[in-house]
């Protein structure tokens, strides 16, 4: 079979007009960036707000292996396979990270004859909005330096200075780093750091923001360190809240693209589901949830984080929760969540497989717990053995769960069409929708519920840091906001090398953030790290592009 890019590159995609046409968003309100890319105009939402919406079903899975899952595929799929049952739908993805992109992934946007295009474009600079994230967030980091050098008329602390740098680039080397130094001209030295652009605060701001003045409050709220005395210092303080805004003003647009095979996809923010809250933007969301009639969206990662955040953080702003869940799995994905190495994954091994069901079996009672319908995905790939197959049906089936085979990668969305009939199904059913927890609950409250129900742990342990963090942000009143957990994403623990369904064992935080623009408080557990770093042999050693600016390598 044709790697994912040379499927995408032998594809004729049509042209971005006639896709704004399938999802009735007329030329007024399409801003094209060349013959296959738009932004919509954020003015389309005066004309549809008295338009209902459509159903919301949300794309999870269990959690990652190397194996391979297939979350975006399936959701792409998806979307495809509801177009050829006749459904009106769309689909609504996050913009990938070029960090995962040079790193492990090597691109994210679907695979096989289930992608989102221009797969090139959507993988590198797509329409600059991780740019102005990246260019809006150093520039606060900038004027707060340099209101250091210029006389410091706030008083800020520089030992309490929160607000770092970013870059959307995995690199190690900048996690801790000394500015300032070369002299009186050059800065007062400090210590810094980098973060990931996906880990910035402002990302999530864009991706929670309604409009572009509710984005522009969020920006002045941003806490970004303490007084001598204490007092803390927001973004408003240095009076550059309009410049920010401005660096947003395209970037808020969604974007608008096409799957393969001619489905509407809006792609629009990309926060990480492991260190920030995992959702493509509450604009795109709402937008596609009021031009079709089944909208597809994902969260990053397994349902202990993306679906998690999406719920209890991306939900309380909708105003709305999803009519349905999907729950993606693979039997090679289950097979090393029991056990089995990856050079063994083609080993038949019921008894594995079994075992590695149990991480499937929690994730399907987190959503249970949440009150929604749930379809399973078993995602196929051609090692796949019919009693395997047949195994998970039969445990899902004494669950009570829904389940259908998916071939989207091999087939594109003739491949999904039993998983699209399931998922119709589901939308019609009743649900009993419930929040993991109060807001009105204390911080360890939050962090107990979320340990408990949806990670299966024995609770909580709060470092002496985190119960310095507790007091500070309890006295500047946001402990009633929800709560982000960054951790691991390949446990349901905060234990990377603790595969399948863990016991016996606690949720140690060792830090909690306030991120007081984007209204959550960050729990950082474990060894999470908001800059990653590069694998020894990156993607990025295998792209290349040549004299017709033809790309190979990017996957």
């Amino acid at each position: 079979m044709k790697s994912d890019i040379e499927v995408a590159q032998s594809t004729q995609l049509e042209k971005i007009s006639a896709i704004a046409e399938k999802l009735g968003v007329s030329e007024e309100f399409l801003e094209p960036y060349g013959k296959s890319k738009a932004k919509i105009d954020l003015r389309i939402f005066e004309d549809l707000e008295s338009k209902p919406n459509g159903k919301l079903v949300l794309v999870t899975a269990i959690n990652p292996t190397p194996a391979g899952e297939g979350k975006t595929t399936t959701s792409i799929g998806l979307a495809d396979a509801l177009r050829k049952i006749g459904k009106r739908s769309a689909v609504a993805l996050r913009e990938p990270s070029l960090g995962p992109c040079f790193g492990l992934k090597g691109g994210a946007a679907g695979g096989g004859f289930a992608q989102v295009a221009p797969m090139e474009d959507i993988n590198l600079h797509f329409t600059g909005d991780f740019h102005a994230v990246t260019s809006a967030h150093n520039l606060l980091a900038a004027c707060i330096d340099n209101h250091l050098q210029q006389g410091n008329e706030l008083r800020i602390d520089p030992r309490r200075i929160l607000w770092k740098r970013v870059l959307d680039l995995n690199d190690r080397s900048l996690r801790n780093i000394v500015i300032g130094l070369g002299g009186k001209i050059h800065g007062i030295p400090r210590e810094s750091g980098f973060d990931i652009t996906v880990a910035s605060e402002m990302m999530a701001i864009l991706c929670l923001s309604k409009d572009l003045e509710d984005l522009k409050s969020r920006l002045g709220k941003i806490l970004i360190g303490y007084t001598f005395d204490g007092k803390p210092i927001h973004a408003e303080d240095l009076n550059v809240t309009g410049a920010l805004t401005l660096l947003f003003k395209d970037a808020i647009k969604p974007n608008l693209v096409q799957t393969l095979e001619g489905t509407p996809a809006l792609i629009h923010g990309g926060p990480f589901a492991n260190i920030a809250h995992g959702c493509n933007s509450i604009l795109a969301t709402t937008l596609g949830l009021k031009l079709s009639e089944i909208l597809i969206t994902e969260a990053g990662f397994g349902a202990d984080l993306g679906a998690e955040k999406f719920l209890d953080i991306k939900c309380r702003q909708l105003g709305i929760h999803p009519d349905a869940v999907v729950i993606v799995a693979t039997i090679r994905a289950l097979k090393m969540h029991g056990g089995i190495s990856k050079s063994q994954l083609d080993t038949f091994d019921l008894d594995a497989l079994s075992r590695g069901f149990e991480n499937l079996q929690k994730h399907i009672e987190t959503i249970q717990t949440f009150g929604l319908p749930i379809v399973i995905a078993l995602n196929l790939f051609p090692t796949d053995r019919e009693e395997e197959l047949k195994l998970i049906e039969q445990k899902c089936s004494e669950l009570g769960v829904s389940i259908a085979r998916s071939e989207v990668f091999a087939k594109g969305g003739s491949g999904g069409i039993d998983l699209a009939q399931k998922v119709c199904e589901a939308v019609e059913k009743s649900s009993n929708f419930q929040f993991m927890y109060d807001l009105s609950e204390s911080i360890e409250s939050k962090l107990e519920n979320i340990a408990r129900k949806v990670y299966g742990s024995d609770g909580i342990i709060l470092t002496s840091q985190a119960l310095k963090d507790l007091r500070q942000i309890e006295s500047l009143g946001f402990d009633k906001l929800p709560i982000c957990i960054a951790k691991t994403q390949n446990s349901l623990s905060d234990d990377t090398d603790k595969i399948g369904r863990p016991r016996n064992f606690k949720i140690t935080v060792r830090e909690l953030k306030i991120s007081s623009g984007a209204g959550f408080i960050v729990a950082l557990t474990g060894n999470i790290l908001t800059m990653p770093g590069l694998p020894k042999h990156p993607a990025a050693e295998n792209m290349d592009i040549d004299n017709t600016g033809k790309i190979t390598g990017l996957f």
